[in-house]
């Protein structure tokens, strides 16, 4: 159905997607209005990425795919986000622990994306650091704010990391699409990202006065199209209009 390709260029764009939608939820939410319009221009940014990204994927599949039938019309198996993304906005130090540790992350696969020898893949790369870098900064912020503040977010905060951390180790598992295009140069060694995420992670965790979760065990499946029961509600929500109202435009 899809090509390896497809397939590699699918999972990168799902992460976005995912996340942006679950940064939507929280539009007029924010703790503040500048938090508030900041959280959803990070929602905006990873949804124009997904943009990118589908449309490069449509072409390359051909027929009738377009980058509406991507987003909205697949089936809950054939998403491969990570489960960290599809997590829920339990309160904002979920958000913000979610939030940096996937920015963490992003950031250190477009650095190496941009060097990739599909030059589509590498100028979506290189146009979306600058927005990525400011992700980081203000989510990375926030967690040294809340870590190092009252009692009661330094709580919060560390609890968020504690849970959601048993998420993260899949962000560097290789899928069989991952080492297919590793090894045509298009793609990117997620495994090899590791050791700097977690550098990155340690110190800034450390800065903020919390203590970086010491877990054996990690759940996975989102990359394989498994998922946790969370995706079936952000699913519902984000493809209704499409399956209500079949081949509608704007």
């Amino acid at each position: 159905m899809y090509t390896t390709k497809v397939n590699y260029i699918l999972g990168i764009a799902d992460n976005a997607l995912i996340l942006g939608q679950r940064l939507s939820e929280l539009c007029g939410h924010g703790p503040s209005l500048e938090t508030d319009i900041a959280t959803t221009n990070i929602a905006l940014d990873l949804l124009g990425q997904t943009r990118s990204y589908y449309q490069y994927a449509a072409e390359l599949q051909g027929g009738e795919a377009t980058e509406d039938t991507l987003a909205f019309l697949r089936k809950e198996r054939e998403y491969k986000n990570v489960l960290l993304v599809e997590q829920p906005n339990t309160d904002f130090g979920y958000v913000m622990a979610r939030q940096y540790m996937f920015d963490v992350f992003h950031l250190l696969l477009l650095e190496q994306l941009q060097n990739s020898n599909d030059e589509v893949l590498a100028a979506i790369a290189k146009k979306s650091i600058k927005e990525v870098s400011y992700h980081k900064r203000f989510s990375g912020d926030w967690i040294k704010r809340l870590g190092d503040g009252t009692e009661e977010s330094h709580n919060r905060i560390q609890e968020a990391f504690d849970n959601l951390w048993t998420f993260t180790n899949e962000l560097f598992l290789m899928t069989a699409d991952d080492t297919a295009m590793v090894e045509a140069g298009v793609g990117v060694d997620v495994a090899a990202l590791k050791a700097a995420w977690t550098q990155e992670i340690t110190a800034l965790l450390t800065e903020a006065t919390l203590t970086v979760p010491d877990l054996k065990y990690f759940l996975k499946g989102g990359k394989e199209g498994i998922h946790s029961e969370h995706m079936g509600f952000i699913l519902t929500e984000m493809q209704y209009m499409q399956r209500t109202y079949p081949n509608m435009t704007w």
